[in-house]
């Protein structure tokens, strides 16, 4: 190789030519973003997040005959988005926890998905167990280091439904980990972070759970950061995939609407 890169600037190559030649395949991990999409509700005396908006400017009109653009105003948290560490008490004090702040290298890592959308299906309230964890390792392998894991409960089908948020008088009911199963993958699988299809990344009945909000408050704790709302993990395989979720570079931000997008294997 002349351009000094080795076996890395090959593996490009090749990765280059794949993606041109279908052999791997993006999958787009992100819905698209409009005011209609919800957002998380919180108990009323807390403040709330506000729905993405979007205002035009001009669209090659008399405000601007040559071009089309707009205004928006869209909470850190809205839509298919990310969280720091900083989003939480937990990870307050911590080094590095705001958006900007990130390793990119953190950004772009390997992910397997924890298919439990049958049990999703049967128990709005269903909650991932270190034995779940540890049923779907004995099949497909240890979880490796320094990874995404994604919980896929199809959750992301109910969107621009009343059941996506599934708000009733005690709260909202949707699918999430226990506190054992989020220790079990930060501290023995040391994982990068979590992620789900639903609006956080903890049980819509989290917050009575030990601690409250557990996926919340042990992730970010540990300086790992969330993913939420995402689509098409019905596309990805178990294991293989290779996600690119990069927020906004907002300073000292707290988090960022996404467009997380995923590598996997032509025909996945």
């Amino acid at each position: 190789m002349t351009d000094g890169l080795g076996n890395a600037g090959d593996l490009l190559a090749r990765l280059a030519a794949n993606l041109a030649s279908g052999g791997v395949e993006i999958v787009d991990l992100t819905h698209t973003l409009t005011p209609e999409f919800p957002v998380i509700v919180l108990p009323a005396e807390f403040g709330q997040c506000q729905p993405f908006r979007m205002e035009e400017v001009s669209r090659y009109d008399a405000r601007g005959p040559g071009w089309y653009w707009n205004t928006i105003t869209v909470s850190e948290h809205a839509g298919t988005h990310f969280d720091a560490p900083a989003h939480w008490i937990s990870g307050r004090n911590l080094p590095n926890a705001t958006v900007d702040a990130l390793d990119p290298q953190t950004l772009v890592a390997p992910a397997v998905v924890l298919d439990f959308s049958a049990e999703s299906a049967a128990d709005e309230d269903f909650l991932l167990t270190r034995a779940h964890v540890e049923a779907w390792e004995a099949e497909h392998g240890a979880i490796p280091p320094r990874s995404w894991v994604l919980l896929r409960t199809d959750w992301s089908r109910h969107v621009g439904t009343p059941r996506y948020l599934n708000l009733r008088e005690d709260g909202a009911h949707s699918p999430g980990p226990d506190a054992d199963a989020v220790r079990f993958l930060v501290e023995e699988r040391n994982i990068l972070g979590f992620g789900t299809e639903t609006v956080g990344t903890d049980a819509g009945q989290g917050g009575h759970l030990d601690p409250p909000y557990p996926a919340h408050f042990i992730l970010h704790g540990a300086g790992r950061c969330g993913l939420q709302c995402l689509a098409n993990l019905d596309r990805l395989p178990p294991r293989g995939a290779l996600v690119f979720a990069a927020p906004l570079k907002i300073r000292h931000g707290s988090g960022s609407p996404l467009r997380g997008l995923a590598l996997v294997p032509g025909g996945s």
